[in-house]
């Protein structure tokens, strides 16, 4: 099921986030991990959130701002199985999501928003906030 996130859930999208990225930027330096999750909640506030309920526990989420897919992330424990496909299906057929920045680096995410119809437009060398991670700007 998804549903819109409030305030309450944020404890439970930092762990989602926290799981997710651990397990699938393996190119983030310890510094800048740390760095993005004590941002997160600040990120969370200028996004309009939903999130992906199984069996009653929130599992993954997306973030969005106007047509940008910002954030999608899901429980490791419950990669796989489909929650991303629906999250990113119900973004592009009811936020008008078609366009999404991605790290070059994380090639499992590359790969899925390929899957779901974006193709790369541009590449930035650099992150939004300087950082040596590559960006791919995609688009559907």
């Amino acid at each position: 099921m998804i549903r819109e996130i409030t305030e309450m859930d944020y404890p439970r999208l930092m762990e989602i986030w926290q799981s997710a990225v651990l397990n699938t930027h393996d190119f983030l330096k310890e510094e800048d991990f740390l760095y993005y999750k004590e941002q997160l909640p600040t990120y969370f506030k200028h996004v309009t959130l939903f999130g992906f309920e199984k069996d009653g526990i929130l599992v993954g989420f997306i973030g969005t701002s106007n047509e940008n897919l910002e954030m999608l992330f899901i429980d490791n424990d419950f990669r796989g199985i489909g929650i991303g496909k629906k999250l990113i299906t119900f973004a592009i057929a009811n936020l008008n999501v078609s366009k999404v920045d991605v790290n070059e680096q994380n090639t499992q995410a590359v790969g899925f928003y390929k899957h779901a119809g974006f193709k790369v437009v541009k590449r930035s060398a650099l992150d939004e906030k300087g950082k040596e991670y590559p960006i791919l700007h995609m688009e559907l």
